[in-house]
């Protein structure tokens, strides 16, 4: 049988091809074999494999290679993806597997023959490090994205650096002598975020003493980073769409439109297909947003840039003293759910409360768990203390969620009461 994985030699990462191919339903015949590492399948346009089965989800299920095989994913589809009996919402299949998706039967084949994807020489690109085959499959695909001007959708896990692919995307391309702005739109208030992006002009409502540029006016002429796209609130969403179409957007209590000439590169940590089969994200803000798509590899997938990234991260907060081997080797040896921000943050903690070696995996465990908890409440302390205890404006300044702050605050017992409210902006 053949092995549906992928290997990387010294200049290039092969994937081994497979084909999906349809043998009962209304598209009897169809067939797609991968280009990539990734075939996707459903009805909407873009997916490599396209059914016109009307109990099919716009977007159905994903097939996708890595090193241990080849793994299917539901994509949060209405009647689901069945292999046998059993309902699959994420895992991997064998050779010949055949693949129930609403009234339509798959049968998907390993092919013998593979797909080369050129490596870059180089371990890093611009502020981004890493010298695994997943990375240096990357850099190729950034410098060429980084060369056009359309628009580009970034999608990683949290903590996997999709803030860094977009600076470097930007520092790379035509416009990296213009500004490069930041959004967080997970942090963006439903009273304020028209604003945020749009503007406001002077009175135009209660508290609008003097008139805004919005974000896109002050991205002209370089790069606006929408991250955390998919949490962007539904009644922003179709005003969002006319300003990419039409590159112009209205300040709120404003009459005219006013032309913007900006990079839109948009980031998230979900699957936007989900959202649109669950009707929470505009199917066509989405094909907008999707024109040229780079997906981050999880820190899990990255093999040995752990020790990469923790003596590079140990060099920037000690950078008196060359990290300790039995530490790099410490960090190497565990996993990182939170991907490339836990680890820095573990790394800081090392450098700046002391790391002592144990021989002992548990006790230096406990001993991490500790560093972290008091690390942790000094900082949300600290951070509610600069914003006057305002929940709302700290986790903005912070670039994280409310509701993640807030929990915080409430393990640390930094709150007076279940949910003390915020203290009014300024």
């Amino acid at each position: 049988m053949p092995d549906a994985t992928l290997g990387a030699r010294s200049d290039a990462l092969y994937v081994r091809r497979f084909e999906v191919a349809v043998t009962d339903g209304v598209d009897r015949g169809a067939r797609f074999a991968s280009t990539s590492d990734r075939l996707s399948i459903g009805t909407s346009e873009g997916n490599e494999l396209r059914l016109t089965d009307p109990s099919v989800s716009r977007h159905h299920c994903e097939l996708r290679t890595d090193a241990r095989g080849l793994e299917l994913r539901d994509l949060g589809s209405t009647n689901g993806t069945f292999v046998g009996e059993c309902e699959i919402v994420r895992g991997y299949i064998q050779h010949k597997s055949k693949l129930r998706v609403g009234h339509t039967t798959l049968v998907v084949h390993v092919l013998d023959d593979e797909v080369a994807h050129v490596l870059a020489t180089s371990d890093r690109l611009g502020p981004i490090l890493g010298a695994s085959p997943a990375m240096r499959k990357l850099y190729p695909l950034l410098e060429q994205c980084a060369a056009s001007d359309a628009t580009i959708l970034v999608n990683g896990e949290t903590g996997t650096g999709k803030e860094l692919i977009a600076e470097a995307l930007h520092d790379h391309g035509p416009r990296r002598n213009g500004p490069f702005v930041v959004i967080d739109c997970s942090a963006l208030s439903h009273e304020l975020a028209e604003s945020e992006l749009f503007g406001h002009e002077r009175g135009a409502f209660t508290g609008a003493e003097a008139t805004r540029v919005g974000a896109f006016e002050q991205a002209h002429g370089g790069t606006i980073f929408l991250d955390e796209i998919g949490e962007l609130p539904a009644t922003l969403q179709p005003l969002l769409l006319r300003a990419l179409e039409a590159r112009t957007v209205r300040r709120i209590g404003g009459n005219g439109q006013r032309a913007f000439d900006a990079r839109v590169i948009a980031g998230t940590h979900r699957d936007l297909r989900a959202l649109v089969n669950a009707k929470q994200f505009r199917a066509d803000l989405y094909y907008r947003l999707h024109v040229l798509r780079i997906e981050v590899p999880p820190l899990r997938e990255r093999g040995d840039d752990v020790r990469l990234l923790a003596a590079q991260f140990w060099r920037t907060f000690r950078p008196d003293r060359a990290p300790p081997p039995e530490l790099l080797a410490g960090l190497a040896a565990q996993d990182w759910p939170g991907n490339v921000r836990e680890l820095r943050n573990a790394v800081e903690r090392a450098a700046l409360l002391g790391w002592v070696p144990t021989e002992d995996a548990t006790s230096y465990q406990v001993a991490k768990e500790r560093a972290v908890l008091a690390w942790e409440r000094t900082w949300v302390e600290a951070l509610l203390a600069a914003h006057e205890g305002n929940l709302s404006r700290a986790a903005r300044a912070a670039s994280m969620g409310r509701s993640n702050l807030r929990s915080l605050a409430r393990r640390h017992g930094l709150l007076a009461g279940p949910d003390a409210p915020d203290a009014p902006d300024a």
